[in-house]
C-alpha cells in the first residue's frame, strides 16, 4: 500500500502527551477505586455525593421537541429473551452481553433484526430448557417481524457477545460474524441461509479468548472487507473464583477488569478468496503494558473512522479501565497507536475510564469530528472533539451538555442519530449496572436504568446538547439493564426506530412516532471499485441552510450494528442542492436533482 505520513506533532502535543502520561501513572499508583475498581479484599463501600458541574439553564426557545418512542416489542412479534446463564456464582461474562444488528439479510429492501444470545453454563442447565440460540427476525416492511431462526443457519448455541455484518465476498449478500466467549463464528449468507465458514475462513480466534465488539472494514483499500475483533480480558471460571471479588453487604460480586490481565485484539486481512490472514502481530495493534510486558488492551468498543480524512481507515478502541487506543492507519500495512498523542486515551483529568461503547460523527455540522464514549457509573460520558486540527482532541462533554447528566449512568451502547430529522445529530445511550443488588451499597445506583436521549440544540444554544426529559420521550425512559443498541427505519416512514438489548432479559423495540413535518433522505451507496456496500464512504448532503457529513459505517456503539443505508434529516428544507460521495478509493461523485423524503441509490461511477 502507498505510504501514509505519520501525523506531524508539535511541542504542545508532545507536552500534552507527557503530562497525561505522568498524571496517569500517579493516578494508577495511588488510586483506590469505588465499586469494581477496588482490591480483592471485602471493601467497605462509602458512597460520596457526586457533584458534577451545574447544568446550564436553557431558555424556552431551546427546548427539545416532543417525540415519543413507543414500545412495540411484543406487538412487532419479538419474543426473544437473552440468556446469560447466571446461577449465583457471579461469573464476569454474565454481565456483558449481548449485541444486536439491523441489516437486510434477504435483500428485500427492509431492515431485519438479529439478536445475539449467550447460553447456560455447563452443569447448570435448567431441567427441560432448550439450548439458547441467536434469533433472526424477518421484517415484513411494516415493522412487524417473523422469527425465522430455525433453519436459517444462525440457530446455533454458544456464549455469544457481539455481532458485525458485512458483505466480505462482494456477492451482494450481507454476511454475519458473531464474537463470543471462546471461539468466534463467521456465517456466509447464501440467499438468506447462513453457512458457518469459520474454520475455512480462519477467523475463529483462540478458544480461551473473550471477544467483544467487531467490525468489517477495508483497512488496505483493496475493495474487500477485512475484520477487526476486540478482545476483553483473559478470563476463565477458575481465575474468576481465585480472584473471589466480594463487596460488603453483597458477598461475592462481579470482579472488576482491573483484576484480570488484558488481551490483544485480532486483525484479519481478507485475501479475497473466502479466507482471512491473521496479521495482528505484524500490524501494530498488539500493545503491551510497558510496566509488565503483558497485553494492555481490555477492549469493549470499536469505532472505525477515517479520523483525519486522508482515505485510510483508522480504528478507535474503547478499553475498560486502561487507556483508549487510536490505531492510526499509516497506509503501508502498519498501524501506529496514537491515542495519547491525539488526546483520546484518557479523560479530562488524565485518567483511564471504564470505557464501553463508542461512536463518531460531525455532530456540529462543521469541520470538527466528535467521538463519544460511554463510561462506567460515576464517570461522565466522554465527548472528544477535534480542536480545528484532526490530530488534536479535547473532551468537551461538560461544555456540550453531556457531562453532568451522564455521570451517574453506567453506559454501554450509545450512538449518534437524528431522531427528530431536524438536520442535527442527537445522542442516545443505553444504561444499566452490572450488580443486581448495587442499590444496597450505593443508594444512587440501580441495576436497571433508563436510557438517555440528548437533543442537539445547535450552535446558537448555550450548550450543544440538552437531555430530553422523561415525559417527552415515551417508552424510551423505561428502566432496563441496557447493553447493545441499534437504530433503523423499520416501518419505512423515514424516521429512525431504536432497539436496546437487555442482559438476561427481553429487548426493547421502540417505534419513533415523531410527527414534526421534517424531511429526510436515505442514501445507499453501491461500490464497484470499492467494497460492494461502500463501507468507509463519506457522504455529504447540501441543502440551502446546511451541509451534513456521514461515513458509511454499520459498526456503532457496543457489540452492535446499525442500519447500513445512511439517513439524513433535512428539517424544513424543501430541496437538496447536492449529494457528494467520496468513495474509499478517493474518487468523488456528485448527484443533483435529488428529491426530499426519498431513498437514493448511488452506484459508483
Amino acid at each position: 500500500m502507498p505510504n501514509k505520513q505519520k501525523p506531524k506533532g508539535n511541542d504542545s502535543i508532545v507536552g500534552r502527551a507527557f503530562r497525561r502520561s505522568v498524571i496517569t501513572m500517579i493516578v494508577i499508583i495511588g488510586l483506590g477505586v469505588l465499586l469494581y475498581r477496588g482490591d480483592e479484599s471485602e471493601p467497605i463501600v462509602e458512597e460520596s455525593v457526586v457533584e458534577g458541574p451545574k447544568v446550564v439553564e436553557h431558555s424556552r426557545q431551546a427546548q427539545p421537541p416532543v417525540v415519543r418512542f413507543s414500545d412495540i416489542t411484543e406487538k412487532a412479534g419479538i419474543d426473544f429473551v437473552h440468556v446469560n446463564g447466571a446461577y449465583g456464582d457471579k461469573l464476569l461474562p454474565e454481565t456483558m452481553g449481548g449485541g444486536v444488528a439491523f441489516f437486510d439479510y434477504d435483500n428485500d429492501g427492509d431492515q431485519d433484526l438479529l439478536l445475539v444470545n449467550s447460553r447456560y453454563w455447563p452443569g447448570h442447565v435448567p431441567p427441560g430448557a432448550a439450548t439458547p440460540t441467536m434469533a433472526l427476525y424477518r421484517n415484513d416492511g411494516t415493522g412487524h417481524f417473523e422469527d425465522v431462526t430455525t433453519g436459517s443457519g444462525l440457530d446455533r448455541g454458544f456464549y455469544g457477545m457481539g455481532v458485525a455484518v458485512g458483505d466480505y465476498d462482494n456477492d451482494s449478500q450481507v454476511d454475519v460474524f458473531i464474537s463470543a466467549v471462546g471461539e468466534n463464528h463467521l456465517f456466509h449468507n447464501n440467499n438468506g441461509v447462513f453457512e458457518e465458514v469459520t474454520a475455512s475462513a480462519g477467523v475463529g480466534g483462540r478458544a480461551g479468548d473473550w471477544s467483544t465488539s467487531a467490525a468489517f472494514i477495508d483497512v488496505d483499500n483493496d475493495a474487500d472487507l477485512d475484520l477487526f475483533v476486540g478482545n476483553y480480558v483473559q478470563w476463565s471460571k477458575e481465575v474468576d473464583f481465585q480472584i473471589d471479588f466480594r463487596l460488603t453487604g453483597i458477598g461475592r460480586a462481579y470482579g472488576p477488569p482491573t483484576t484480570f490481565a488484558g488481551s490483544h485484539p485480532y486483525l484479519y486481512l481478507n485475501n479475497g478468496e473466502g479466507y482471512f490472514t491473521d496479521v495482528s502481530a505484524a500490524t501494530g495493534i498488539q500493545v503491551n503494558n510497558p510496566a509488565t510486558g503483558e497485553p494492555m488492551a481490555k477492549s469493549l468498543g470499536v469505532m472505525p473512522v477515517d479520523i483525519d480524512g486522508n482515505g485510510w481507515m483508522d480504528l478507535f478502541v474503547a478499553n475498560d479501565t486502561v487507556q483508549n487506543f487510536l490505531f492510526y492507519n499509516q497506509g503501508d500495512g502498519y498501524f501506529q497507536e496514537q491515542g495519547v498523542v491525539f488526546g483520546l486515551a484518557f479523560d479530562r483529568n488524565g485518567s483511564a475510564t471504564g470505557a464501553m461503547g463508542a461512536d463518531a460523527s460531525f455532530y456540529r455540522n462543521d469541520a470538527d469530528l466528535g467521538l463519544a464514549v460511554g463510561n462506567f457509573a460515576n464517570e461522565m460520558t466522554s465527548l472528544y472533539v477535534s480542536q480545528g486540527d484532526p490530530t488534536l482532541y479535547a473532551d468537551e462533554a461538560i461544555g456540550d451538555g453531556i457531562g453532568p447528566a451522564s455521570r451517574r449512568a453506567l453506559t454501554f451502547g450509545l450512538f449518534f442519530f437524528d431522531y427528530d430529522l431536524d438536520g442535527r445529530l442527537d445522542l442516545m445511550q443505553a444504561n444499566g449496572h452490572l450488580e443486581e443488588e448495587i442499590n444496597l451499597v450505593q443508594p444512587s445506583q440501580h441495576y436497571a436504568q433508563p436510557a438517555q436521549l440528548f437533543w442537539n440544540c445547535g450552535a446558537n444554544c448555550p450548550a450543544q446538547f440538552i437531555e430530553v426529559a422523561a415525559g417527552q420521550s415515551g417508552d424510551l425512559n423505561t428502566s432496563l439493564v441496557g447493553r447493545g443498541a441499534s437504530f433503523a427505519d423499520i416501518d419505512g416512514d423515514g424516521d429512525l426506530d431504536v432497539v436496546i438489548t437487555q442482559v438476561g432479559g427481553r429487548p426493547l423495540l421502540l417505534r419513533n412516532d415523531q410527527s414534526l413535518g421534517h424531511h429526510w433522505l436515505r442514501v445507499t451507496p453501491v461500490g464497484r471499485t470499492v467494497n460492494r456496500d461502500g463501507i468507509g464512504t463519506w457522504i455529504e448532503v447540501v441543502t440551502e441552510d446546511r451541509s451534513q457529513r456521514r461515513q458509511v459505517m454499520p459498526t456503532r456503539g457496543y457489540l452492535s450494528q446499525v442500519q447500513l443505508p445512511v439517513t439524513f434529516g433535512l428539517g424544513k428544507a424543501q430541496g437538496i442542492e447536492m449529494v457528494r460521495l467520496r468513495w474509499p478509493d478517493g474518487s468523488l461523485q456528485e448527484v443533483r436533482d435529488v428529491a426530499v423524503d426519498s431513498v437514493l441509490v448511488v452506484e459508483q461511477e
